[in-house]
């Protein structure tokens, strides 16, 4: 069967997805993420918008959403957004970090087979709305059944990855039970897995614990490893398994500067040019439509593109990270 990527307004070949930044922010709710970190909301479409065409003015053809189900993702917004600015836009099913989750939250408390269903649906037959407050399990249905006159309620806007994130205490608690379901949706249907690391966490032993249950490490991307790890062996030990990796500490200065990203980059394309992907996991105060003072969304096409072309990334290089990898690894 024929792969395609898996866009909020339909499915798209991979020749037509273009310059790609694999881990953004464009709408954001104002919810449980806001309460732990005020810069996580953005929930103005208009504004999301102008962001999303200054984007798409300079080059910029498609962006993965990186937000999953019942912590503010706003699937609706996202398919205007792509409409209005002809803009690709990948959506995200899957789960985050619990601390954005609500007390209590579903997300927590339904099991491996029920999770891996919701979201080989999310991925199959669209995404849903109103997980923030209410479980699409409520009164015993399955997720297709739900929201019939309740709360939660499913859209015609399909996602096209896994979001999943492995925090600091591992693959303990309720993220073992999280993972088994999103290995499980991956298994099923193909679709490409991205795994936010935190500091302190061991990516080696999530990619054993993914290889057992099936999941083949091309299809998974690792982020923020730029920030998150020091370590340069357990980069090498990432790469040889086959996991690629996704940078986003570009403009970051809190962490490294812009030279220190870029030799950081440099060393992962002499390992090997296909499997990095760059962008800027951006917030309100990482957009210029929210933030006057913001680096943008066009930050990597207007200043880091020219940084790493002065330092000698060859244009082969670029387009394998920015064009041919994207257009790989989201394809399923």
């Amino acid at each position: 069967m024929e792969k395609s990527i898996h866009t909020v307004l339909g499915c798209i070949q991979p020749e037509k997805l273009g310059f790609t930044q694999c881990h953004e922010h464009l709408l954001l709710s104002k919810g449980e993420s806001y309460r732990q970190n005020p810069v996580l909301w953005m929930d103005d479409v208009e504004a999301s918008i102008k962001e999303a065409a200054a984007y798409g003015s300079l080059g910029g053809s498609a962006l993965v959403e990186a937000q999953p189900a019942g912590c503010g993702r706003m699937s609706g917004g996202l398919k205007e957004i792509s409409a209005r600015t002809g803009v690709h836009i990948v959506a995200s099913t899957g789960f985050h970090k619990m601390q954005f989750y609500t007390k209590g939250h579903w997300i927590g408390n339904t099991d491996r087979d029920r999770l891996a269903g919701f979201f080989v649906e999310e991925l199959t037959q669209g995404m849903y709305i109103g997980t923030e407050q209410a479980s699409p399990f409520e009164n015993g249905a399955s997720a297709g059944q739900a929201g019939i006159g309740a709360k939660v309620y499913r859209t015609g806007a399909c996602a096209g990855m896994i979001k999943t994130a492995l925090d600091s205490c591992g693959l303990e608690g309720v993220y073992k039970e999280l993972f088994e379901a999103a290995a499980a949706a991956q298994k099923e249907t193909g679709a490409p897995m991205m795994v936010h690391i935190e500091p302190g966490s061991s990516p080696m032993e999530l990619v054993s614990f993914l290889e057992k249950r099936g999941v083949s490490p091309g299809r998974v991307y690792f982020c923020h490893m730029d920030r998150a790890c020091g370590d340069w062996e357990v980069f090498r030990q990432v790469l040889a398994c086959g996991v690629s990796l996704e940078f986003d500490t570009v403009g970051r200065f809190l962490y490294h500067s812009d030279e220190e990203e870029l030799e950081l980059i440099k060393k992962v394309l002499a390992e090997g040019e296909d499997q990095l992907l760059l962008s800027l996991d951006t917030t309100r105060a990482r957009l210029k439509s929210y933030c006057k003072d913001a680096v943008g969304l066009t930050y990597i096409l207007e200043n880091f593109l020219p940084m790493m072309r002065r330092e000698g990334i060859l244009p082969i290089q670029l387009r394998k990270i920015f064009v041919e990898n994207p257009g790989r690894i989201l394809a399923w």
